[in-house]
């Protein structure tokens, strides 16, 4: 098991090193490592993966400790890459297209206001951009330029409770994504809207794509259809297949 020491060192070789920095050291973690270091029987399924569960969930606390709070470094628009590779778990044909006349995104949860909003109302909050690095954990990176509301600003408007534990997204593809509230009001946390000064194409999650640079891609969803608030633990599309929660780069 890594040290927080060796999670900082890490993170100074680069976003990419440190992902597979952190994947063999989960990879390394053998039957035998696992039986010295909780005491359970290998043979109990039960108790095995209650064990895996609790080093998930320490993996957690070190990624918060380390990523929360810090800011990603931006780039100038003339390194934001133009074409940007698609993403998801098929192929391109196969991405939603979402009519935005008709589009409301769903609100529910710890919220005061639950009223769906439309598109317009979405376009109609103050916007900022941001050139940051998108980073893959099946080990490339990107970087472009995204443009939205801040999270926050958001979830102030709708009068979400920010002392909530997680803010969680469903989107028209089936996927679903968790995160957690201080990742939500991290200041470079976007609802964006567009790419490279560009409405979002479909492919690139139109209407609302979720832009969290300081996590890994697959914590940032696509073609967004509802938020909700809540204190009770979400999970993810990925993270309940086996990826880390936290996903932090």
């Amino acid at each position: 098991m890594s040290s927080l020491k060796d999670a900082k060192a890490a993170l100074r070789q680069g976003p990419v090193r440190a992902i597979e920095r952190r994947l063999f050291l989960k990879q390394s973690l053998s039957l035998g490592a696992l039986t010295l270091l909780t005491g359970c029987d290998v043979t109990d399924q039960d108790s095995v993966q209650a064990a895996l569960n609790a080093i998930s969930r320490w993996n957690d606390r070190v990624q918060g400790a380390l990523f929360t709070h810090r800011l990603m470094p931006t780039y100038p628009d003339s390194a934001a890459v133009k074409d940007f590779r698609f993403n998801a778990y098929y192929g391109e044909d196969a991405a939603p297209k979402l009519d935005g006349a008709s589009y409301k995104l769903g609100l529910s949860g710890l919220i005061d206001s639950r009223k769906p909003w439309t598109l317009d109302e979405l376009y109609a909050l103050p916007q900022t951009s941001q050139v940051t690095r998108h980073v893959c954990v099946e080990g490339w990176s990107m970087i472009g330029k995204w443009s939205g509301v801040p999270l926050r600003t958001f979830l102030e408007r709708i009068g979400a409770d920010l002392s909530a534990k997680y803010v969680g997204f469903e989107c028209a593809d089936g996927y679903y994504s968790s995160i957690d509230m201080a990742s939500a009001l991290h200041p470079q946390t976007l609802l964006t809207f567009k790419i490279s000064d560009e409405i979002l194409a479909p492919k690139y999650g139109y209407p609302v794509k979720l832009r969290v640079p300081t996590k890994l891609g697959f914590k940032n969803p696509k073609w967004i259809t509802a938020v909700y608030v809540t204190n009770r633990f979400p999970g993810g599309f990925w993270e309940d297949r086996g990826y880390n929660w936290f996903g932090g780069v």
